[in-house]
């Protein structure tokens, strides 16, 4: 690191929060930003609890020089209303480390950065925002990181804390991946359930022949995955508690815009690119983008 300010977060919502209690409890708590002032931020894991003193910044103009590493956990609903902060917190010395979902992270966040060099990830750990504005983390917080040189800086920053970060010389293989689980999460929402609607048979078939969709369009576009990982992703949504929900889920029963697009859209589009077939796209898609936009 350098000598300009280290660290800096944006978006406090369930992961970020999450990163910054783990980096406030090894004493390198990054400055916080955010849309709306609080006071602190207050993680609940297994063991008890991680309070990480505010206040959340929400006026990008009182700060100073851009930082040396920047996470980035506001939705990519959300990018553009960041794009004040990402101007004030990077420049070409900048690391922006994307906790977002999606195979499409550099691609989104790089006309926001300065030059900044935009390093994507693949978040591994269930947060959920409680009632009270708290976030509960539900299982150990894990990381995946290309194996690239930008990447040493975020491992140097989470070095000794809580959660682990994997480098990865197929990180191409390992976000589609985790696409393919969040376009599963997707029939949550036409459903309203959580993760117990798994349990159900014609669930089980609908989203294994879903997932075998998005399997085809996943390896067009170099992802190396076997055939066995729809029932993998299948499997893991029923051993999960049946009362799991997932962040796309959240966001529809509080009417907030969904991150459809990056999530499943991005399956029909590249479908539609390479001239793969996606029939269970072309109706589960449209539902999603109407669930987040209307009209109705």
């Amino acid at each position: 690191m350098s000598d300009r300010p280290a660290i800096a977060l944006v978006g406090p919502g369930a992961i970020g929060t999450t990163i910054a209690a783990v980096l406030h409890e090894v004493e390198r708590t990054p400055v916080l930003c955010g849309r709306t002032a609080h006071p602190r931020l207050l993680l609940r894991h297994d063991d008890g609890e991680i309070v990480v003193p505010g206040p959340v910044l929400n006026d990008p103009s009182t700060l100073g020089e851009p930082f040396d590493l920047v996470f980035v956990a506001v939705k990519t609903t959300q990018i553009a209303d960041s794009a004040d902060w990402l101007a004030a917190l990077c420049d070409e010395n900048t690391v922006v480390c994307a906790l977002q979902n999606g195979v499409e992270q550099q691609a989104r966040l790089e006309p926001y950065v300065n030059g900044a060099t935009v390093l994507p990830s693949v978040v591994w750990f269930p947060a959920q925002r409680e009632p009270d504005a708290s976030v509960w983390l539900r299982a150990k917080p894990r990381l995946t990181l290309p194996d690239v040189p930008p990447a040493q800086r975020v491992v140097d920053a989470l070095h000794g804390t809580r959660c682990m970060v994997e480098l990865s010389g197929d990180f191409i293989s390992i976000a589609w991946r985790k696409l393919l689980l969040n376009a599963a999460a997707g029939l949550m929402v036409l459903a309203n359930r959580r993760a117990g609607m798994f349990s159900r048979a014609d669930i089980t078939e609908l989203a294994l022949a879903y997932l075998r969709e998005c399997l085809t369009v996943a390896r067009a576009k170099g992802a190396v995955l076997n055939d066995s990982v729809a029932q993998e992703i299948v499997d893991g949504f029923q051993r999960a508690p049946a009362d799991l929900g997932t962040s796309i889920l959240a966001d529809r029963q509080a009417n907030r815009p969904l991150e459809w697009d990056i999530r499943n859209g991005v399956i029909q589009r590249y479908g539609a690119e390479l001239g793969i077939a996606t029939p269970i796209s072309d109706v589960v898609v449209p539902l999603l983008a109407a669930g987040s936009e209307g009209p109705g």
